[in-house]
C-alpha cells in the first residue's frame, strides 16, 4: 500500500502504511537496540571501575546494571521490529525496562554520579519509534521520575533542595523539546521514504517498458554517454552492427572496435554541437561487404545541471529501408497488376473460344496443332491470371479435386531435367528417394516452386560439380519432402526475416514475387516452404537449402 494525502489523517499516517516495510525506521530500529546494549555495558563497566578505585558500591546496583545487560541483550536477539503504537509488550520490553532502570539507579547515586543523562534514550526510542502519544507519554513519564527522585531526596534531606527542582524540570523541558523534534523529523523521514518507494516502483516499471520498446524496435539504439560508453543496446543493434556486439558485457567503448570507430565520431559530435545528427556510414561486417546505415543521434533532456546528458544513437539498415518503400510502391503495382489481370480474362476467354471454334472447321494436322497449342498457352495464361487475382485479392483458394495428384519422384525428375535443358546449367545432381509417395499438388505449381528455386540456386551458386542438389524424401513426420541445395554464401539475418515476404528482394532488379508466390502455392496446397543454412555430408560444405514438405495425397484439402 502507498501513502498518499487521501488517506486517514493520523499522526503516524506514513508510517501506518509503511509500517513493515520501512528500511529506515528499521535502521533507526537497530540502531536503538546498540545503543541500549552499549549503554548497558558502560553502566556494567562503570560499577566495576568503582569497585576497582576502592568507591563504595552497593550490591543492589552491580545487580540492576547487570539484569540491564541481559535485558538489553534478549531484546537485541528476540524483540521483533514494529512501530510502538502504545503502552504494551513493545514499549515495556525497551523503554519501560531502560526508565525503571534508570530511575532506579538515580535514585541510588552510586558514586554521586549522574544519571539523568541516559533518560534521553527513552524518550528518543519513543518519540521516534512511536505514535505521538507514546512520545509525549514517554516523555513526560521520564519528567515524572526525575520530580519524583527531587521529591525523595526531598523528603529524606529536608534542606534547600530547590536546585533539584529545577534541574528535573528543565531536563524534563528539554526531554519535550527533543522528543518533539525527533519524532517530526521521524515523520518526515517515513513520509520522504514512501515518496521515495512510490518514485522507484514507477521508475521500475517504466524502466521495465523502455527495455520492452527498445527490445522489440526494429530500429537498431545504442545510448552512450559523454565518454563513449554504450550503456545499453537492442538485438536489432547486434544485426545490422555484427561484430560480436551482443556478446560484450556492457559498459564498453563505441571507439574500442575500428568498425564503429564512424558511430563513436557522430556521437562525440552530438555532444560537442548539442543538436541531434544524422548521417549515412558505411559499417563493415564479420562477413560480406560492408553495411550501409542510416545513423540519427538525440540527446536525452536533464532537468538540472548535475544529470549528465546520454546520446541516444538510431540504426537503420539502407537495405531494408529502401525495401519497405519498394514494397509500398509495387503493392500499388500490384493492385494495379490485379485490375490488369482482371481486364485480360475476357480476351483470354474470347481467344479460348475462338480457336475451339476455328479447330472445329480445320482439317491440316498442322493447323490443328497450332490452335491446340493457342488453347493450352491460352489456358496456361488463363491459370497464371487467376493465381495473381487470387494473391492480389486473397479470395479463398480453389479445393483441389480429389483424383489431382502426382508421384513426387518422376515428377521432379521431369522438371528438374526440362529446368536443366532450358538453362543449360551443368553440375546439377538428381538424388531422389521418396520413391511411390503420392502428393496431392498442381504439377504446374509444382513447376513454377521448382524453377523459382532453381533459378535463385543458379544465381549465386558456384560452377563446380554438386553445387546444386534436387533431393527428395520422407521426413520423420512421414512428409514427403523436396530439397534444392546450393553452395551459396551464407543469406545474411536480415534477408532471412524477409524471405517469403511479397516485394522484397536483395537485388534491385528483382520484383520480390518469387518466393513469396512459391510461399502461397505451397500453403495453397497444404505444403510448408522454408530454408536453412546446412551440410548435405559431415565433411561436405555448408550452403542453403530451400525445403518443401508436401502434405499426405489422400488428405482432401481446404482453404
Amino acid at each position: 500500500m502507498t501513502w498518499s494525502r487521501s488517506d486517514p489523517a493520523t499522526d503516524w499516517s506514513s508510517l501506518e502504511h509503511f509500517s513493515g516495510e520501512s528500511s529506515a525506521l528499521q535502521r533507526l530500529w537497530r540502531g536503538f537496540i546498540a545503543a541500549r546494549c552499549f549503554v548497558a555495558a558502560v553502566l556494567l563497566l562503570l560499577q566495576a571501575l568503582a569497585m576497582v578505585l576502592g568507591q563504595s558500591m552497593q550490591p543492589a546496583a552491580v545487580a540492576l546494571s547487570a539484569g540491564y545487560v541481559i535485558a538489553a541483550l534478549l531484546a537485541a536477539r528476540f524483540a521483533p521490529f514494529k512501530p510502538i503504537r502504545g503502552v504494551g509488550g513493545a514499549w515495556l520490553s525497551t523503554i519501560g525496562v531502560d526508565l525503571v532502570t534508570f530511575t532506579a539507579l538515580q535514585v541510588m547515586q552510586v558514586g554521586s554520579i549522574n544519571y539523568t543523562p541516559l533518560f534521553a534514550l527513552p524518550v528518543l526510542m519513543g518519540a521516534v519509534l512511536g505514535t505521538s502519544a507514546v512520545g509525549l507519554g514517554t516523555t513526560a513519564a521520564a519528567t515524572l521520575l526525575l520530580l519524583a527522585h527531587a521529591t525523595w531526596f526531598w523528603l529524606e534531606q529536608p534542606t534547600d533542595t530547590s536546585p533539584r527542582f529545577v534541574q528535573a524540570a528543565l531536563t524534563g523541558t528539554g526531554l519535550f523539546v527533543v522528543a518533539l523534534l525527533a519524532h517530526e523529523l521521524a515523520r518526515r523521514l517515513t513520509r520522504e521514504e514512501a515518496v521515495a518507494q512510490r518514485n522507484r516502483g514507477a521508475a521500475q516499471m517504466h524502466a521495465l517498458v523502455n527495455d520492452l520498446v527498445i527490445e522489440t524496435l526494429s530500429e537498431g539504439v545504442l545510448v552512450i554517454d559523454a565518454q563513449g560508453q554504450v550503456h545499453a543496446t537492442n538485438p536489432a543493434a547486434d544485426a545490422i552492427l555484427g561484430q560480436g556486439l551482443a556478446e560484450l558485457a556492457l559498459p564498453f567503448a563505441l571507439s574500442a572496435h575500428p568498425a564503429w570507430a564512424p558511430l563513436a565520431a557522430l556521437a562525440r559530435q552530438t555532444f560537442s554541437r548539442r543538436t541531434p545528427q544524422s548521417k549515412e556510414i558505411p559499417v563493415a561486417q564479420a562477413q560480406g561487404t560492408a553495411r550501409e546505415v542510416r545513423v540519427r543521434t538525440r540527446l536525452t533532456q536533464t532537468r538540472d545541471r548535475h544529470t549528465e546528458s546520454l546520446c541516444v544513437m538510431f540504426l537503420q539498415d539502407l537495405r531494408e529501408l529502401e525495401a519497405r518503400i519498394r514494397t509500398e510502391k509495387l503493392a500499388a503495382m500490384g493492385r494495379m497488376s490485379a485490375a490488369v489481370a482482371h481486364e485480360i480474362r475476357n480476351p483470354l476467354a474470347a481467344i479460348t473460344q475462338a480457336s475451339a471454334l476455328l479447330g472445329e472447321d480445320l482439317v491440316d494436322p498442322a493447323h490443328r496443332q497450332l490452335t491446340t497449342m493457342v488453347q493450352q498457352n491460352a489456358q496456361r495464361l488463363s491459370r497464371i491470371v487467376d493465381d495473381v487475382l487470387d494473391v492480389a485479392r486473397a479470395r479463398q483458394q480453389r479445393v483441389l479435386p480429389l483424383g489431382e495428384q502426382i508421384i513426387l519422384d518422376p515428377t521432379v525428375r521431369t522438371l528438374a531435367e526440362e529446368w536443366v535443358q532450358h538453362a543449360q546449367r551443368q553440375g546439377v545432381l538428381l538424388a531422389l528417394d521418396a520413391t511411390g509417395s503420392d502428393v496431392r499438388f498442381d504439377v504446374e505449381h509444382l513447376r513454377r516452386i521448382l524453377v523459382n528455386l532453381l533459378d535463385n540456386a543458379a544465381r549465386y551458386a558456384g560452377d563446380r560439380e554438386g553445387s546444386i542438389q534436387i533431393t527428395t524424401r520422407v521426413n520423420s513426420a512421414g512428409r514427403p519432402c523436396l530439397q534444392i541445395w546450393s553452395d551459396g554464401a551464407p543469406l545474411e539475418p536480415a534477408v532471412q526475416r524477409h524471405l517469403f515476404e511479397p516485394f522484397f528482394s536483395s537485388e534491385s532488379r528483382s520484383s520480390g514475387l518469387g518466393l513469396f508466390l512459391c510461399r502461397e502455392l505451397c500453403e495453397r496446397h497444404g505444403a510448408t516452404i522454408g530454408y536453412e543454412r546446412r551440410t548435405l555430408s559431415p565433411t561436405g560444405p555448408e550452403g542453403n537449402e530451400f525445403f518443401v514438405a508436401f502434405a499426405a495425397a489422400e488428405t482432401r484439402l481446404t482453404q
